[in-house]
């Protein structure tokens, strides 16, 4: 693979920002992180060259059209990317959990040869956890002290880090994807998926057991999500919609369905969505069940009843944030507590409605700012190098650093 440049979408001087990040369609909560950050860089400088490090950069040129450049940075010479590198002036580091054992030290590489190329650097709500690894707890404490802010999307990755070692301020804001804007999922979608229409829907997501349930071989766990599909479709009289939030959750979904003694009343999305869109099917639903924490971030924004499936602290920490419930090390043969969770869920959620949009609207103006932290980083940048600052910033409505309070 080669490094491929895509021409510029504006015209004049702006500030050359790298993004850097798990991207290239691998997982559907990394992409809605990658369309808000660039969303947030391209409303404050709509002049800037935005370059995406991507790990599939066909998909990332192909599905993200607000990028200018997009570099493969996997599996090329070294050389290559030293040299796109060393021609940014801010290089952002995620959003998203990345910072965990086995590849913290190979996205904290290539921050630390910006900054020894005199690269600014910006850590964008990203998620820590788990690091034990000796080599990778050792990149946090060499590279995080150096940038410029290092902001984290939950309490979980803020101690993950000072539990490595990490000595300097951070700044805990919330998960970039919460500001993502859902796209149509029409009635023709719906049908093409077989979905009926006219009857409640429940969406679920399932993923391998997970750390939270590591004592669970496959069979169980799947026999476990089966038990609570099937009390759906008796409690509900629904259907359960399974949908997957990376290629491998189809496998899983497929498990649980086969262990349904209702297999009729499930569906798995097959196709292949965008964020947006997907965020646009849960308008659909009346209920979410799930593991990966996206499809509960999405199901909140789509102010959805949802129950988080036990699954790593990131969930925790964002059931904790929302107010929903938070089980932990629920096993096959404690299958009776999750059912009467889902049960309580949907008998109580008219009661906790108003408390559950309350609290993603102020979920939402914390994930703003983290693009307010990162403008003032490019502000600063710019008065460094003598540029002024775009002062015409169209269509962004962000929160000053620290405040409830609009822009």
């Amino acid at each position: 693979m080669t490094t491929t440049t895509q021409p510029r979408r504006t015209a004049g001087p702006g500030p050359r920002i790298g993004l850097l990040g798990s991207y290239g369609g691998f997982n559907l909560g990394d992409e809605a992180i990658l369309t808000c950050v660039l969303g947030c860089l391209r409303a404050h400088r709509p002049q800037a060259r935005l370059v995406v490090f991507s790990r599939n950069a066909e998909h990332t040129r192909a599905h993200q059209p607000a990028a200018d450049q997009v570099v493969d940075w996997e599996g090329v010479p070294q050389k290559q990317i030293l040299d796109v590198l060393s021609g940014l002036d801010l290089l952002v580091l995620g959003g998203g959990g990345i910072l965990y054992d086995g590849e913290a030290r190979r996205y904290l590489r290539l921050v630390g040869a910006a900054q020894a190329r005199g690269v600014r650097t910006f850590a964008y709500a990203v998620g820590a956890g788990p690091l034990r690894e000796a080599e990778d707890r050792e990149a946090v404490r060499a590279v995080l002290p150096a940038m410029d802010e290092v902001v984290v999307r939950d309490e979980e990755s803020r101690l993950v880090l000072e539990e490595a070692g990490l000595d300097r301020d951070l700044t805990v804001t919330a998960d970039p994807a919460l500001l993502l804007p859902p796209e149509p999922f029409t009635d023709q979608m719906m049908r093409q998926e077989g979905i009926p229409a006219d009857t409640r829907l429940v969406g679920m997501s399932v993923r391998e057991p997970g750390r939270a349930a590591e004592k669970l071989d496959e069979s169980d766990y799947h026999a476990l999500l089966a038990d609570v599909a099937d009390f759906l479709v008796r409690r509900l009289e629904a259907h359960v919609v399974f949908v997957p939030m990376e290629r491998q959750d189809v496998h899983h979904a497929h498990g649980v369905l086969s262990r349904m003694t209702a297999p009729d009343r499930g569906r798995i999305l097959h196709s292949v969505y965008s964020p947006g869109q997907v965020l646009g099917f849960m308008n659909h639903l009346d209920l979410a069940v799930g593991m990966r924490l996206h499809f509960v971030i999405f199901a909140a924004l789509s102010g959805l009843p949802v129950l988080p499936l036990p699954y790593s602290g990131k969930v925790f920490d964002f059931s904790r944030r929302i107010g929903a419930p938070a089980l932990v090390g629920v096993a096959r043969e404690q299958a009776g507590l999750l059912l009467a969770e889902v049960d309580r869920l949907w008998d109580e959620f008219p009661q906790r409605r108003d408390d559950l949009d309350a609290r993603v609207r102020a979920l939402r103006g914390v994930a703003r700012e983290t693009c307010v932290r990162c403008a003032v980083v490019l502000d600063s940048l710019e008065e460094q190098t003598g540029v002024a600052p775009d002062t015409e910033r169209p269509g962004l409505h962000l929160l000053r650093p620290g405040t409830g309070t609009a822009t």
